[in-house]
């Protein structure tokens, strides 16, 4: 018998089986649990996820919790959870994975079915599932791999090209969550004229290809190129498909993770449709917990290797990712609940253990020095109602005059450069006071500490950057409110001493304990400690100008607040693994500012770990009061000064501040 006449005769006796659960019920809450999951088999969507029918869904796991106990409600709520992929896995015809799935579910079920006496325990559920995720990993992660690297992964790519994409029609065909935002954004941008979409996908295309040319790699070697989208913004994928394809590079388009081995708890990699239940994600942030040990870390990471080494040729030859972010969701905070699944501190310790050697891999097969990547970014209707006029200022945004930034961000970084170091204050409420030690120049005209960031990699334009002199570098560092990763902070404080986090704080809840536990996870990515990375100063007022004018600062991508205002990144550099790459100014002069004395350890630790996150927080225009250099004998040269730019030739950057 065939592969896949064995898949599909396996496929059809597990929906049967499936199909007979309701008449076998037996008493007791574990076999309603299983009924309702059958009549979700024989009859998927996305319906349980929404707000109104979560809270008394078997996906929320305090509802599982109620209804089945702690352990096995967490369990089973996470079962419930991953099996929302079965929608995904039948419209795009993944056979296999659709028959793995169904059959997990029916071996859980079976423990209980046919249990003559005591019903099983947690523990043996618990071993059942993390005996399938630990055996199916050479497809999860191997299929994962692939998808971004391989071209002839062609399901989302058919759609985009072959599609009729001025009818919605088109986006059902995906398996993803559609909402009406990703329904909107699809009719808005098929209205769009031509010339709109194409100015949008040459600005995308011409911002990757200038990653390379800025850093002296060479493009021509490469020949693939992996796009991120979300759901809606085909008419813009497909321009940009055909841009890539002139630079002879052919496009990978991914889907988000959908298996809990892949996923990297809030982060969407991939095409993705809208998000049904932000509070649901949150609460399954953890749920890999459940099979997470040092066996399952040791067989992904021989995965990864076997797969990147089958697959060498096209890792040799892969450019990098071109991401099209969105923003202006409703803000989210979330609630943090008991019942949900946590990982351990040892898991989690053996979780940042994962993440670098998992890099570490990627870059020895993609290396850093020889890719790139491009991010973008554009509101979605749930910014307000006026989207249209914000989606097309984001436009004009998005496309600001390149050499007039240039000629103004350099003037900056000469004056920036009068000092060695940077002190930066708040105002109001506001209390930062921290001062930033720069980098040592032995030859001011060859050289530079700072990084004249115009329109490629980054979009939009309207930033200088450097990494810090560790040493020397401390205060503190306050904003009243922001947003990152989708998460909302308030009154989020660090305390800094020689580069590093020293304390931090916010007041999101009640307890202490809660709000340094959510920094921690989220910020610090369950570090102790991390240096700061980054310190830029934002030039793009014209964007903040945007987000004042329509009260949108809490919905912004940080890719754009990030130029509206000075910022500071936590955790690895902006050149990591890129280090020992040159890279120029428009001016001619040697950016040597992308090492500080943690990334230095390379050279001579073998053991040597980055980070793996670099988080940017923006203190907005509003709080701000001065940034001033000082030099060696306490000389000020003032850059900004009540909020104001002060250098001379930069008072246009003044102009949207009055507006």
């Amino acid at each position: 018998m065939s592969e896949s006449l064995d898949l599909k005769l396996r496929k059809e006796l597990a929906y049967e089986r499936i199909g007979l659960i309701p008449e076998e019920k037996k008493d007791g809450e574990i076999f309603e649990y299983f009924e309702r999951m059958s009549e979700f088999y024989l009859n998927p969507s996305y319906s349980p996820c929404l707000p109104d029918s979560y809270e008394e869904s078997y996906l929320n796991p305090a509802y599982a919790v109620k209804k089945l106990g702690e352990e096995l409600g967490q369990i089973l709520s996470f079962l419930s959870y991953e099996s929302l992929s079965i929608i995904p896995f039948r419209s795009e015809g993944m056979l296999f994975d659709e028959v793995i799935l169904l059959e997990l579910f029916l071996r859980i079920y079976d423990l209980f079915y046919s249990a003559e006496a005591d019903l099983p325990g947690s523990k043996e559920v618990k071993e059942t599932i993390r005996s399938h995720y630990y055996d199916y990993l050479e497809h999860t992660v191997s299929l994962r791999i692939r998808e971004q690297i391989d071209p002839s992964f062609g399901f989302a790519y058919d759609i985009v090209m072959d599609s009729d994409l001025t009818n919605t029609d088109y986006l059902s065909k995906y398996g993803e969550y559609v909402d009406r935002d990703t329904i909107v954004t699809a009719e808005y941008l098929a209205a769009l004229g031509e010339d709109r979409i194409r100015l949008m996908a040459d600005t995308f295309t011409e911002g990757f290809r200038k990653g390379f040319e800025v850093t002296g790699k060479d493009i021509s070697k490469k020949r693939s190129v992996n796009i991120q989208y979300s759901l809606g913004f085909e008419r813009v994928v497909r321009a940009s498909i055909e841009n890539f394809r002139r630079m002879g590079l052919k496009c990978t388009l991914m889907r988000r993770a959908l298996y809990a081995s892949n996923r990297n708890s809030l982060m969407r990699v991939g095409y993705s449709g809208g998000v049904p239940n932000r509070q649901m994600e949150f609460d399954h942030r953890d749920d890999r917990a459940i099979f997470f040990d040092r066996d399952f870390v040791e067989k992904k990471l021989m995965v990864m290797e076997n797969t990147f080494r089958e697959y060498s040729a096209f890792a040799g030859t892969f450019a990098g990712p071109a991401v099209i972010e969105t923003f202006g969701q409703d803000p989210f905070s979330p609630v943090i609940k008991k019942e949900a699944i946590k990982m351990s501190g040892e898991q989690r310790k053996l979780l940042l253990e994962l993440s670098s050697r998992m890099a570490r891999i990627n870059n020895r097969y993609i290396p850093m020095e020889q890719r790139s990547y491009t991010l973008i970014s554009y509101p979605v209707p749930k910014i307000g109602p006026r989207y249209k006029e914000i989606f097309d200022e984001t436009i004009k945004l998005n496309t600001l005059d390149y050499d007039r930034y240039r000629d103004m961000q350099q003037l900056l970084i000469n004056e920036l450069e009068r000092g060695n170091r940077v002190r930066i204050l708040g105002k109001g409420k506001n209390k930062t006071d921290i001062t930033v030690s720069l980098m040592p120049l032995k030859n001011p005209e060859k050289e530079t500490v700072f990084e004249n960031c115009v329109a490629d990699v980054n979009i939009p334009l309207g930033e200088v950057f450097t990494s810090p002199y560790l040493t020397g570098t401390g205060g503190t560092l306050f904003v009243s409110e922001v947003y990152l990763f989708g998460l909302r902070y308030e009154n989020l404080e660090f305390r800094i001493e020689n580069g590093y986090i020293t304390d931090y704080s916010c007041t999101n809840f009640p307890g202490e304990k809660e709000n340094r536990d959510y920094i921690k996870e989220n910020i610090l990515h369950n570090h102790e400690t991390l240096p700061i990375g980054e310190f830029a100063i934002g030039t793009n007022t014209t964007a903040y100008r945007m987000a004042k004018k329509y009260d949108i600062f809490s919905r912004l991508d940080i890719l754009i607040a990030e130029k509206t205002g000075p910022h500071f990144a936590f955790g690895d550099t902006c050149y990591s693994r890129s280090e020992d790459v040159r890279i120029f100014n428009p001016d001619g002069r040697e950016i040597i500012s992308k090492d500080n004395e943690y990334t230095l350890k390379r050279k001579s630790d073998a053991d040597f770990r980055y980070f793996e996150c670099h988080t940017d927080v923006t203190i907005p225009y509003d709080e701000l009061d001065s940034i001033i250099a000082i030099d060696q004998e306490g000389r000020e040269y003032p850059v900004i000064e009540n909020g104001l730019f002060t250098v001379a030739g930069c008072s246009e950057l003044n102009e949207p501040l009055f507006d």
